[in-house]
């Protein structure tokens, strides 16, 4: 059980990162706002790279996690990273 919760902290820590990155990218070098970039990147077909440029942070989070000796934890953050993997393949797929 003290794994299953090591992985689901380290999920979130990964879905967290994720997010960070993103908006931090959108706001480093983005001249429009967070919701303007947002709307922009999928009319332009572009939402899949702005994710996967946020999914960078993920890997601070994953070697940090191993540094430290959580393993666990670190593979909650490759599966938050899988994870978005999964929904830029869907996105680039079916939209």
């Amino acid at each position: 059980m003290n794994n299953r919760k090591e992985v689901l902290i380290g999920f979130i820590v990964g879905l967290i990162a994720n997010t960070f990155g993103t908006l931090l990218y959108i706001l480093i070098f983005s001249d429009l706002g967070v919701s303007e970039t947002f709307v922009a990147a999928m009319d332009q077909g572009h939402l899949g790279s702005l994710l996967a440029l946020g999914a960078i942070l993920n890997l601070v989070a994953f070697f940090g996690f191993l540094r430290i000796k959580r393993e666990h934890r670190a593979r909650g953050v490759m599966m938050a990273t899988l994870l978005t993997a999964l929904i830029i393949l869907f996105y680039k797929v079916f939209w």
